[in-house]
């Protein structure tokens, strides 16, 4: 199958260190093309694929002093256009800014959703075009859009199962992991370790948008004896740090649409004790890759239950749920059913032209 991957122009495919959306883009090129299909990466011209890779800028905006993205994401969908003929299917990474082209190329195309979708402007553009079809990544992200939009299906994110090994939990610390943010609730994080008794390390980026909350709320927290702030930390120390973790504290306060720190933990052996709030309930299979709680009292009673979790299971029920490879079919699902003539597509057959030994999709 010839598929196109559209991902935006914020961070390199992968991202050299924060950026959900791009590391999901990756691991399905990478698995796809594993797999034997024909596929061209849109995206920052310092991507690294073994994907065809296209590109209208030579690296990611974010790392660059860039005053309109718009521009440069407008020259991105050029590209596309132009190249349209070459594809069985499209697939979008880039929320709703190609919706007016998609429907003009009248080409099989698919648009994965990232982020949320509670925002009341959203109503606007969604109700426009109900008809174009959208991939969701939890079901409770969908709560969000109260519009009978084109759900063609959900797909939890999948992480490579050889990125982390099952560590030990050897650590005697409790994880956090993501952004300092109000709605990730950080300081939540670090009242449940003063309360449990139990030392925290907060690996942690820090924007601009959430510079003052930082400040004024989190910092002065971080003086604390059983607080280590370790700030960002990129993939060569991400399987270290959760893996000797007892536990990932995922506290959030908001509709959370997947939360794939989470899957990173359970790859790592790691259980999580989260709110449950937005997918957390779907991701996590409760009193077996951790628990989800609904206060602080519910938290500390799931740090105190931590003993009663098989590590070896958390992991086990990671590739069963959240590798790469289960990403990968749902989303070859989707795409053939949107190309009913390739449904007997076979990438073996196609492999075989090119390896001795053949790749299925099973």
């Amino acid at each position: 199958m010839k598929i196109a991957q559209i991902s935006p122009l914020y961070e390199s495919v992968p991202p050299k260190l924060y950026g959900g959306t791009e590391r999901v883009v990756s691991y399905l090129t990478e698995e796809l093309v594993r797999q034997g299909h024909d596929v061209t990466l849109f995206a920052s011209g310092d991507s690294r694929t073994h994907a065809r890779l296209v590109s209208p800028t030579e690296s990611a905006l974010r790392l660059r002093d860039v005053q309109d993205p718009l521009a440069h994401h407008i020259a991105h969908l050029q590209e596309v256009i132009e190249r349209s003929d070459e594809f069985d299917v499209m697939h979008f990474h880039t929320d709703y800014l190609h919706f007016p082209m998609a429907r003009l190329l009248k080409k099989p195309s698919l648009t994965t959703l990232h982020g949320r979708l509670d925002l009341p402007d959203l109503v606007y553009v969604y109700k426009k075009f109900k008809h174009h079809p959208l991939v969701s990544i939890s079901n409770a992200q969908r709560k969000g859009l109260p519009l009978p939009v084109n759900w063609i299906g959900t797909v939890y994110h999948g992480l490579p199962r050889d990125l982390y090994e099952a560590g030990k939990g050897d650590g005697d610390y409790l994880a956090f992991i993501g952004r300092i943010s109000p709605e990730k609730r950080p300081d939540r994080a670090i009242q449940i370790a003063k309360e449990a008794g139990i030392k925290i390390k907060i690996a942690a980026k820090i924007d601009k948008a959430d510079a003052s909350y930082y400040e004024k709320e989190i910092k002065p927290l971080l003086e604390q004896p059983h607080v280590e702030f370790i700030g960002e930390i990129g993939e060569d120390r991400k399987g270290e740090f959760l893996g000797r973790a007892k536990a990932l504290l995922f506290p959030i306060d908001w509709p959370e649409p997947f939360g794939m720190v989470m899957i990173e933990a359970m790859a790592c052996g790691t259980p999580v004790i989260a709110f449950g709030h937005g997918s957390v309930p779907e991701v996590i299979d409760e009193g077996k890759t951790g628990f989800v709680v609904h206060s602080i009292k519910e938290s500390l009673q799931a740090v105190e239950n931590l003993d009663q979790l098989d590590r070896d299971q958390v992991r086990s029920l990671f590739e069963q749920r959240f590798s790469v490879e289960v990403m990968t079919r749902n989303y070859l699902r989707l795409y053939e059913s949107l190309c009913p003539p390739l449904k007997k597509y076979s990438p073996r057959a196609q492999a075989s032209k090119k390896r001795t030994t053949p790749i299925s999709l099973v």
